[in-house]
């Protein structure tokens, strides 16, 4: 059942990808048909409980196909689905439509795939089978600087599947010479904590390394900003959403879980990177006039907060930082969304150019009162899901670390700052927005009329998302009872 999703993703790919007209609205249908089935289709698996797949492929090199899906992927296989049904409803009027719709279901497919295997090798597999839709996906149907930006993604996160793939293969050869067990890959197969601390210590730093690129954690976070600014929204929303959680759940997974005692030894450092990573994207987030790169540096900020929960590594901790990867998916996606709506309807997302958007009768009301309802969400004000994820995460790591806590709780802080910033110029005042005069390029004058309004096609998928992010900041306990049981498993092995 758990294959399902990930090649039926690849079909519903090659079945659009043959279709006989390259229309767009046929292209479009097929692909939000086959985005709601694996959608229902996650949903009921969710039903199931633990669901475990495995078969032999080539026992040689240690490499099985090993499926299983838990409490600590469960969620993210959701958010996985919702937001690619999210970013299939909101693509529209796209160039080459038989080749952009199969990419994006052949990113999910590489997404599903990294969130469920359980062999190091066929994660590894899946990890770097989602980088070629993603950067073709930037490259193609991104902005002016789209070359440049999907490159550098592509080089960034192929350092992180090399670094990953040798220590992989380091963890696999000293486990089976160290302990006289058959070479394998198999997650259930390499029990290190036999092993010896300071190469137990070696070998997490190197997935440590892997994955802070794909987090991203300052400093390898260059590369982020530039994606953002030059993917189209949909790609972004799933950028933020669903593939940064790749490095978090990767950290979780296969750091935590395969090196408990050397991960409580270098905890104190991680607090302390995790401290200065927060408060970094949210400095840099205050000084940006360009929405899109505001919100990609608040997501570097938000990262943080989970590496704080993995190096506290309690039972409430973590459980918040699982919390945290589905919260900051929600919330990020709807705050792409809504700026790449601003985007469409003024032409800039320049802060300095906008003004008075909240206007009932020129401006874009409707968007700019979800935007303060995203920004407040971002923000942790309760109520809201950020809110939940946050309140557990500094109440689980507080007594661990806790002046790390206090600079990452300052961190809130400044988001509510670099989101007031943005809501105050863009959308209260008088309504103005900047355009380029047709006779003089160069120079920027009062748009004279009103911005087209904002139609329930535009917001429809902002809506499916605030919708969850308020009933989960009433209603936790819907997120709580999928990942704790996983979660305190996974700490018993610590503690």
């Amino acid at each position: 059942m758990l294959s399902l999703l990930i090649w039926g993703a690849v079909v519903g790919a090659g079945l659009i990808a043959v279709l006989p007209t390259a229309d767009q609205k046929q292209c479009r249908t097929w692909a939000l048909a086959i985005a709601s089935g694996l959608l229902a289709f996650s949903g009921w698996i969710c039903t199931q409980g633990s669901l475990v797949e495995s078969l032999p492929w080539l026992p040689s090199l240690g490499l099985s196909y090993e499926l299983a899906i838990d409490g600590l992927s469960l969620p993210l296989v959701l958010l996985n689905s919702l937001l690619v049904w999210v970013a299939i409803f909101a693509s529209d009027q796209v160039e080459r439509p038989r080749f952009y719709y199969p990419l994006i279901l052949l990113l999910s497919a590489g997404i599903y795939g990294t969130f469920l295997a359980q062999n190091l090798l066929l994660f590894l597999l899946f990890y770097e089978a989602e980088l070629i839709p993603l950067y073709l996906l930037i490259g193609i149907w991104g902005g002016k600087n789209r070359s440049y930006a999907a490159t550098k993604f592509l080089i960034y996160t192929a350092v992180s599947g090399f670094v990953l793939l040798g220590v992989f293969l380091a963890i696999a050869a000293v486990v089976s010479n160290q302990l006289d067990l058959p070479f394998s890959f198999d997650l259930r197969d390499l029990a290190t904590q036999q092993l010896p601390l300071q190469l137990q210590i070696i070998l997490l730093l190197g997935i440590i390394f892997g994955f802070a690129i794909k987090i991203p954690l300052v400093p390898f976070h260059t590369w982020l900003p530039d994606a953002h600014v030059e993917a189209s929204t949909p790609v972004s929303v799933l950028l933020a959403g669903v593939l940064l959680k790749l490095g978090t759940y990767g950290l979780l997974r296969f750091g935590l879980d395969l090196f408990p005692q050397a991960w409580q030894a270098i905890a104190p450092g991680l607090a302390v990177w995790a401290a200065v990573s927060v408060i970094y994207g949210c400095s840099v987030a205050i000084i940006q006039t360009d929405m899109k790169k505001m919100v990609a540096y608040s997501s570097i900020g938000h990262m943080g907060y989970i590496l704080l929960a993995l190096a506290a590594a309690t039972p409430l901790s973590t459980l918040g930082a699982v919390l945290q990867m589905i919260c900051h998916g929600l919330i990020s996606g709807l705050l792409f969304l809504l700026v790449g709506i601003i985007y469409q309807k003024t032409g800039t997302r320049d802060l300095n150019r906008l003004q008075g958007l909240l206007n009932p009768e020129r401006g874009l009301p409707v968007t700019g009162a979800l935007m303060i309802l995203a920004a407040m969400a971002s923000a942790g004000i309760p109520g809201m899901a950020g809110f939940v994820a946050e309140f557990i995460i500094f109440r689980g790591s507080f007594g661990v670390f806790p002046y790390q806590t206090i600079f990452c709780m300052l961190g809130t802080v400044l988001t509510a700052v670099y989101f007031l910033i943005l809501i105050d110029r863009a959308f209260f005042g008088r309504f103005m927005v900047l355009v380029a005069s047709i006779d003089q390029p160069d120079q920027l004058m009062p748009l004279s009329q009103s911005l087209p309004q904002s139609n329930l096609r535009d917001l429809a998928p902002p809506l499916v998302l605030v919708v969850l992010i308020i009933g989960f900041g009433l209603q936790p306990q819907w997120l709580l009872q999928l990942v704790q049981l996983s979660s305190d498993h996974l700490i018993s092995k610590i503690l």
